[in-house]
């Protein structure tokens, strides 16, 4: 069976039975690429996000006896990656939102430089225009968007009511929009 297809209960299931080895590496199999890429769009750096990748997994794999199973495992691994990607962008003071054509901080020559950005024009400019995001708008338009997340998922996640999350995804469609139609 492909650690895709392996369920977050036979990963719970093996931890239970003291097989924690085997369920960590399903965990990683299972969540690796997807963590990668939640944690590479809020950071941008490749190198950052796969530092932050290596250190959530760290994180879980010390909490993982504590997982109560409140919430799915999918949506406990997820807040631990959003979380400590936000401490991560807290503490280097890479918060700040910029404007998309910021002389700080050029996106379209960031991402043009970045050998994993393999994207169009369109959506160099969609990222670009992402980053100018407010952080919360940023991380629902995100997973929104990005990663076909639904609300409830994402609600679990953030730990912020589903009506909240459809406005900040709202605003952050306008948003997008306000900056591409600038453009033309």
């Amino acid at each position: 069976m492909a650690p895709a297809e392996v369920s977050d209960q036979h990963i719970i299931d093996l931890y239970k039975s003291n097989q924690h080895e085997e369920a960590f590496r399903l965990l990683i199999a299972k969540y690796q690429s997807r963590l990668y890429w939640h944690i590479r769009k809020l950071v941008i750096s490749h190198d950052d996000a796969d530092d932050l990748v290596q250190e959530v997994f760290v994180k879980i794999w010390q909490n993982l006896s504590k997982f109560r199973g409140d919430a799915s495992l999918f949506t406990w691994v997820y807040r631990i990656a959003t979380n400590e990607t936000l401490t991560f962008l807290r503490k280097n003071n890479k918060r700040k939102t910029v404007s998309i054509d910021s002389d700080d901080l050029n996106w379209d020559n960031y991402l043009a430089s970045d050998s994993y950005f393999n994207g169009s024009e369109i959506e160099k400019r969609l990222h670009a225009s992402v980053q100018t995001l407010p952080e919360k708008q940023r991380l629902v338009f995100q997973m929104k968007y990005f990663e076909e997340m639904k609300y409830e998922e994402i609600s679990e996640v953030l730990k912020v009511s589903v009506g909240s999350l459809k406005a900040s995804f709202h605003h952050a469609v306008k948003k997008i929009e306000t900056i591409f139609e600038k453009e033309l």
